[in-house]
């Protein structure tokens, strides 16, 4: 008798007690190292004096980054999701008065660049408008090697020492169990994280604003987010914050329309980036410096070396020494925006670093996960990675070698290859800044890092109203995703109760918490240097004067008004705006005067979600044939209800009433709307003006409803 095949149940369990001894289970355990080194404090990094650098010594901290870097291959542990463009930069006026570094010095130099702009949370596979942070990451290809600016576009961080990244992004990736929720951190482990590490509280009002869900690439900020140094050819040293201001000015998404547009496009940001290069319109951006004495480190009320804080524009104007242009696309996605390698330690001559503990630990981390991520040591090699300017040096051999070495000395000193490379002329080459440096070897904070939710009160109270409105609700949103009651009352009782009553009540209130009692906010260090509100903090101030590159969707069907349509085009273009036409099919559509338009797109291959602004022209047959199609209804209703202009002339404000916007408006009528341009005499040269005018305001916000009771 053939013996009996074990049951699949059996065979479960057999293979699970086989693992058993393979299982980690963190229940009454405590901290250690991978050697099995009981760890004490695992939320500072061993520094030389309270604001000190970080030591290399430090065992636990470099285990602990090396780990986390290497987590994954070969996607980015963070940043995976992204795209990028070649570029240039020119520096408008000499900076040698703060800075030796040529490309700052020289307004002559064109200086190549390559910009990777990308979310942090998901995976390469994830959409481009889920709410997250932006990096915004600059390689300068100068004479003197490639300088990297590897940032956000937000200015200040989740936390204050890079011993503790692997913790944050850990809680904010999907969780481990189930590997959910992909590009979003509306879980319990990330809010678990937010309410017990209070010096999250600055980033989370960020995150949670409208930043978080940018309308495009091109009218997104970036910052550099730490203090670096700018030294002069003399040696003096001033502190530097590094910003990037688009010229499109700064505009975001609504949360209805980004969650939308993730379904329908969620290459959306890549697309509109590529896009807007084939087409001739280049984004541009302008290189802003807040420079600072050295001595002026604690002037403002925190500690310049605090990468959870920023100094408001108003106290340190931004200083817009230069632009930035991105010209080209790449020739190959993977060949390029996938293998370049940013490294924050790749500084030039006049530029370098401060003891800021989370830059500390940058500076070791992106080299570190390279070597994984990119195969061996050798990762300089990649064309996208090799500088402009010659490299000698006596590195050899590893995964990946491209380079072939001819000399017989591959060290130094050598007298075999004549001494070279030789050392370069110590006014030319790199320096470290000589800062003086003591202290005891503690794995301590500083207490001038202690404050954290003076800033985070500030950034709220700089936002325009409608901007509050929209951050409560992302609030609401994200702690209503969380399961366990306790997490979310811990976020709204110890971070949100201190940064705003309001704030804190209406999201208590919105997750089933019971709102906290009003207490006075903890008073923030006393300093003359400070401002109640930052209205540079708001987007609502930013640059709304121009339309170029907006999309505009012109909806038609047959009997439309050619006349109408060609005028508002041409005026549209004129003013740089893209203008596509959407009928009910691709078919020829033809026009009240017998000439026939192309759709490029129809209702059922794009949605309102994807344009800035909406236009209908006259013409009753299309107006009436419009108003039958619930596609076409709802295309209008819902650009009304996020807040875009939306253009109707002659018979085409008649599809007003057919998508009852009279009905949705806040406004007394759509007349008093701005937003709102109709012209039913067809008058349209003064259409024009106000709907350009319109769709350069980027939104109407007066359009939203009251917020709930």
């Amino acid at each position: 008798m053939a013996p009996r095949k074990p049951s699949s149940t059996s065979s479960s369990q057999s293979k699970n007690q086989s693992l058993e001894s393979f299982r980690e289970r963190p229940e009454n355990t405590t901290l250690t190292t991978d050697q099995g080194i009981p760890i004490p404090h695992t939320d500072d990094s061993l520094k030389a004096g309270l604001r000190g650098a970080t030591l290399l010594e430090d065992f636990h901290f470099r285990e602990k980054l090396t780990r986390f870097d290497h987590e994954r291959i070969p996607e980015r542990v963070v940043h995976a999701r992204g795209s990028a463009a070649h570029g240039y930069f020119r520096v408008y006026q000499s900076l040698e008065k703060y800075t030796k570094a040529k490309f700052l010095t020289d307004p002559s130099l064109r200086t190549p660049v390559f910009v990777r702009f990308s979310t942090v949370q998901g995976s390469r596979g994830s959409a481009d408008t889920v709410r997250d942070v932006r990096g915004f990451a600059t390689k300068f290809y100068t004479p003197e090697g490639n300088f990297d600016l590897v940032g956000n576009n937000i200015p200040v961080f989740f936390i204050q020492d890079g011993i503790k990244f692997p913790d944050v992004v850990h809680a904010v990736k999907p969780e481990p169990h189930n590997e959910m929720p992909q590009g979003g951190s509306a879980h319990d482990s990330f809010w678990d994280f937010v309410g017990l590490v209070p010096e999250t509280a600055h980033m989370i009002m960020w995150v949670m604003s409208d930043r978080a869900i940018p309308r495009s690439y091109r009218m997104m900020e970036g910052f550099g987010v730490h203090t670096f140094r700018l030294v002069n050819a003399q040696g003096k040293s001033h502190f530097v914050k590094f910003h990037w201001k688009p010229l499109l000015g700064t505009h975001g998404l609504v949360w209805d329309e980004a969650q939308k547009i993730a379904g329908k496009d969620p290459d959306f940001h890549r697309r509109d980036l590529w896009e807007a290069i084939e087409s001739g319109a280049p984004p541009e951006y302008e290189l802003g410096l807040q420079i600072i004495p050295e001595e002026d480190a604690l002037k403002y009320g925190f500690d310049l070396l605090d990468a959870t804080k920023l100094v408001p524009e108003e106290l340190v104007p931004v200083q817009r020494v230069g632009k930035l242009v991105l010209d080209r696309n790449p020739d190959n996605f993977f060949a390029e925006t996938e293998q370049v390698a940013y490294c924050v330690s790749n500084v030039v001559p006049g530029i370098d670093f401060t003891n800021d503990p989370l830059l500390q630990a940058r500076l070791f981390s992106y080299l570190d996960t390279q070597l994984t991520r990119l195969g061996g040591p050798n990762f300089a090699e990649i064309p996208i990675n090799k500088p402009v300017c010659p490299v000698h040096n006596h590195q050899q051999d590893g995964f990946h070698r491209d380079t072939i070495n001819t000399g017989r000395a591959n060290y130094h000193p050598n007298s075999l290859g004549g001494g070279c490379p030789v050392l370069a002329n110590p006014a030319q080459g790199f320096s470290h800044y000589q800062e003086r440096l003591e202290g005891h070897k503690v794995r301590q904070r500083s207490e001038t890092f202690s404050d954290h939710f003076s800033q985070a009160r500030l950034f709220f109270k700089s936002l325009s109203r409608p901007e509050q409105e929209h951050l409560i609700s992302a609030l609401q949103f994200e702690l209503g995703k969380c399961e366990r009651p306790e997490v979310r009352e811990r976020v709204v009782n110890q971070v949100l109760a201190n940064i705003d009553s309001e704030l804190a009540t209406r999201v208590a209130k919105a997750v089933g918490v019971t709102p906290p009692k009003a207490a006075k906010p903890p008073k923030p260090p006393k300093s003359r240097h400070t401002v109640e509100t930052s209205p540079a903090l708001s987007m609502e101030n930013t640059a709304k004067d121009s339309i170029r590159s907006r999309k505009i969707a012109a909806l038609v069907a047959d009997g439309f008004s050619s006349k109408e349509l060609a005028q508002v085009k041409r005026a549209l273009e004129a003013s740089g705006a893209i203008v596509e036409v959407v009928g009910p099919t691709l078919s020829p559509v033809k026009s009240a005067e017998g000439t026939e338009e192309v759709p490029v797109k129809t209702f059922l291959t794009t949605h309102s979600v994807l344009f800035d602004a909406i236009y209908v022209p006259g013409g009753e047959k299309s107006v009436v044939a419009l108003g039958m199609l619930p596609d076409a209804v709802d295309f209008v209703r819902e650009a009304y209800k996020h807040c875009k202009a939306l253009g109707f002339s002659g018979e085409g404000t008649q599809l007003i009433d057919a998508a009852g916007l009279s009905k949705l408006s806040a406004a007394q009528s759509l007349d008093s709307d701005p937003g709102v341009v109709q012209n039913p005499k067809a008058d349209m040269k003064k259409f024009n003006q106000r709907f350009v005018e319109a769709i350069a305001a980027h939104r109407n916000w007066a359009r939203q409803g009251p917020p709930p009771a």
